[in-house]
């Protein structure tokens, strides 16, 4: 029973003895992502019921030996199997078969996607078990020197733009479909991803926008490891991994920014360009009008950004020191990043 809870607790990447995504293994690896939820699905399920049958041996033994039988009854309820593979005692409440079901494997893809995010970072990686970078201060150069060839490279500059719409071809989205290609084959990439976000209940790029982070700190119990630099509106939003910070980061995030901000522009530019047109219908002119105005309002929101917020924190250098804590580093990069709440509350680190 111990080794059972034990390994069900290191396939978690909160474990410290996490060395790699279930999905991965080779032992429930299938040709499709959904043939190897669900092999990885008929293991746990043997061993939550292996789990409930050796609990109720122990009760069948400890009320044997005190003569307990009219007072105690051995059987134990599948709600109180304690491993987090098993969805009675994971959800609990009143949802149905089905429903637990649907929200275990919701949650089994949403933990597919944090573990690409770390191999994205170089925390992980898809040819070596355990921890790569986890260091303060490491560097891409240190994780090659670990996987010399990796078949997923992670990111080089240690920012990774979060943004919805494809404005950057290396943003968080385009680089989990490279991720997922790696990690499952590209002959069954778009089964797979259809499989992944059917299972999530939208698309991955709107789970990324929407969920992700949220999902994170709520992982890492608001302690998180990736920093969301974030516009007061979440027009702009970039991704850093917190070991691979360096001074210069911002200056990185700031780049972005201002890359972005003149996408925007030459799209605001093109739409003023339809709205004057004598070649296109009337629908298209609304339409582009409508968006001149949003766009507007966007890039007034990151002039303020990085006027108010990212422009002097990058003027600042500012180091941090992982050996002070997740909350008084995230408080030293201030509103340039989302707000934790909770996370300035006085209370241990």
């Amino acid at each position: 029973m111990i080794q059972h809870a034990k390994n069900d607790w290191d396939s978690y990447e909160t474990s410290w003895d996490f060395t790699s995504l279930p999905l991965l293994n080779a032992d429930y690896r299938q040709p499709t992502l959904q043939g190897t939820y669900q092999q990885l699905r008929t293991y746990w399920r043997s061993m939550t019921q292996e789990m409930q049958r050796l609990e109720e041996e122990n009760n069948h033994v400890f009320i044997d030996s005190y003569g307990l039988q009219g007072e105690l009854k051995p059987e134990v309820p599948l709600k109180e199997i304690t491993l987090t593979c098993n969805p009675h005692y994971r959800y609990g409440g009143a949802k149905n078969h089905n429903e637990l079901e649907a929200q275990l494997q919701a949650d089994t893809m949403a933990e597919l996607l944090s573990y690409a995010v770390a191999c994205m970072f170089g925390r992980y990686s898809l040819d070596k078990p355990g921890l790569v970078l986890a260091n303060q201060g490491a560097t891409l150069n240190d994780y090659l020197r670990q996987v010399p060839a990796p078949s997923f490279m992670p990111d080089e500059d240690n920012v990774i733009p979060l943004l919805d719409g494809e404005w950057f071809a290396d943003d968080v989205t385009e680089r989990f479909r490279t991720f997922l290609r790696g990690a499952f084959g590209e002959e069954n990439y778009e089964e797979n991803m259809a499989f992944l976000e059917q299972s999530l209940g939208k698309d991955v790029r709107k789970y990324f926008i929407k969920d992700f982070y949220s999902d994170h700190v709520k992982r890492y119990k608001k302690r998180p490891i990736y920093w969301l630099f974030a516009s007061p509106k979440g027009t702009f939003s970039a991704l850093i991994y917190l070991h691979r910070y360096r001074p210069d980061t911002v200056s990185v995030v700031l780049k972005y920014l201002r890359d972005f901000r003149k996408k925007l522009a030459a799209r605001l530019d093109y739409l003023q360009q339809v709205g004057i047109s004598t070649s296109v219908s009337q629908g298209e002119k609304t339409r582009a009008l409508k968006e001149i105005e949003t766009l507007k309002k966007q890039l007034l929101e990151l002039d303020d950004y990085e006027r108010d917020t990212l422009y002097p924190l990058a003027t600042e250098q500012v180091a941090l020191d992982l050996d002070d804590g997740v909350k008084v580093n995230y408080l030293k990069l201030g509103s340039a990043l989302k707000k934790i709440v909770g996370l300035d509350a006085k209370g241990d680190e």
